[in-house]
């Protein structure tokens, strides 16, 4: 145990010694969570939503297959109730929700204001503001269509988790994980390189310390340096842009930490298969932006190509997202997130353990 602490300490010493590497902590992380706060912006399309048709008349079931134009919404007919609708949007289940009442033929025919409920998941605030500005323009062509007059089609919405709709409420999650991937993996990655560039890493090997010792002595600190920048991020956020955090702060930084298994696990794999730090952080890099990319941050996985769609459910991150949006925008817990949180855990106990027996 003393050969640990005395090895966690060294390693401490030495990322505070560099002040370059501590710009890369604390300053870089901060810089890039203020601009992409502000400037990100998404595309939508292939909106998940759910139906529930009380009406049951040709009326209705057209007003279904027009939202099915265009590939903007992706209908279903969910088995639950309508009043499991925000269970669905917790579990990651749905997006929106359309309710179509038992008179809406009725009102159509008889000329009145037909009306319908249109139940929207504001944590995606882009999402949300799009999706609702399709949900109005089909329902005006719908109710021009089936009369041939100028009757209106009212939508009555309804805007959960994010009624102002503040993409920065969206945005700011997600980019809390991203810096998280990032920073972790290639502190990790260039650990061992490090030693090995500055010819230290066989003084180290012939100290009367395991190679678990060494492991561990490697990794523990930066997991809680990460554990500290996700802090600093979550903090930066809520308190500059104000973005609220509804569920439990435990519960994420728990799974967070479960998370930090992919990540530092991915960043020793690089530190084994490479002798510089260059390219230690190349292979990171090229692990992040491929995170990023497909984890659904800027563009929703259901946006791009089926192909690519398959290729997500390689990226830990994406997963990680889906846990920290959950928890910081819908409140929801462990038991809503199982399945993210089984695959957090298959993933950093697979990799891990690689890149633990490589080492």
């Amino acid at each position: 145990m003393r050969a640990l602490l005395g090895l966690i300490r060294k390693e401490f010493i030495q990322v505070f010694r560099d002040k370059n590497m501590l710009r890369l902590i604390f300053l870089v992380p901060i810089i890039q969570l203020f601009l992409f706060g502000y400037v990100a912006n998404l595309d939508v399309k292939r909106i998940d939503l759910d139906v529930y048709d009380f009406d049951h008349t040709p009326n209705s079931r057209d007003l279904v297959t027009a939202m099915k134009a265009g590939d903007y919404f992706v209908p279903s007919y969910p088995t639950e109730t309508v009043l499991d609708a925000e269970t669905r949007f917790r579990n990651g289940n749905a997006e929106m929700a359309l309710v179509i009442p038992n008179d809406f033929s009725e009102q159509l025919q008889l000329s009145k204001r037909a009306t319908v409920g249109l139940l929207v998941d504001g944590a995606n605030s882009n999402t949300a503001a799009i999706g609702s500005g399709y949900a109005a323009q089909i329902a005006s062509q719908v109710s021009r269509r089936m009369l041939n007059t100028s009757v209106p089609l009212d939508i009555h919405y309804q805007v959960l988790y994010n009624p102002e709709a503040e993409s920065r409420y969206f945005m700011v999650p997600g980019i809390v994980a991203a810096l998280l991937t990032m920073v972790t993996s290639m502190l990790t990655s260039m650990a061992i390189v490090r030693e090995r560039e500055r010819g230290t890493l066989e003084q180290i090997m012939v100290t009367p310390i395991s190679t678990t010792t060494l492991l561990f002595g490697k990794t523990i600190p930066f997991a809680i340096l990460g554990l500290v920048e996700l802090v600093l991020a979550l903090g930066f956020g809520i308190v500059w842009f104000e973005v609220p955090f509804i569920g439990s702060p435990g519960l994420l930084l728990i799974l967070s930490a479960l998370y930090l298994l992919t990540t530092l696990g991915m960043g020793l794999f690089f530190s084994t298969i490479t002798s510089t730090q260059q390219q230690a952080m190349f292979f990171a890099w090229f692990f992040f932006v491929f995170a990023l990319l497909t984890s659904g941050l800027f563009t929703p996985v259901s946006n791009m190509p089926q192909w690519m769609q398959y290729l997500t459910y390689i990226n830990p991150m994406r997963f990680f997202l889906n846990i920290t949006r959950g928890i910081m925008m819908r409140g929801a817990g462990a038991g809503e997130l199982l399945s993210d949180i089984y695959v957090l855990i298959i993933f950093g106990f697979a990799i891990f353990g690689f890149s633990a027996l490589r080492f």
